[in-house]
């Protein structure tokens, strides 16, 4: 799993059946201060997280091991909105 930054959405009306219904977010990865770096890549919500939000990614063929991504073409997944995180004792981020 890894630290992701929501920066967006992305919608598709015409997209594989079992990703009908699905929100689609933009997201970039994350460091532990919540400072994003690298490329926008598209994530399947399901935890209702939202632009801004920090959150736990999944990728690759564990994305597809949720309920609601079992064998759906996914290949990243968000699966927890982040509260803090705590680096060496030190909270390097807290939830706004």
């Amino acid at each position: 799993m890894q630290i992701a930054l929501v920066i967006g959405s992305a919608v598709a009306t015409i997209k594989d059946e079992k990703l009908h219904g699905r929100k689609l977010l933009l997201v970039r990865l994350a460091d532990e201060q919540g400072a994003a770096s690298g490329p926008p890549l598209v994530a399947i919500d399901t935890v209702s997280a939202g632009a801004g939000d920090l959150v736990i990614v999944a990728a690759g063929s564990s994305a597809r091991q949720t309920d609601i991504t079992a064998g759906a073409p996914v290949d990243l997944v968000i699966v927890g909105v982040i509260d803090s995180l705590e680096t060496s004792g030190t909270v390097t981020y807290r939830k706004g």
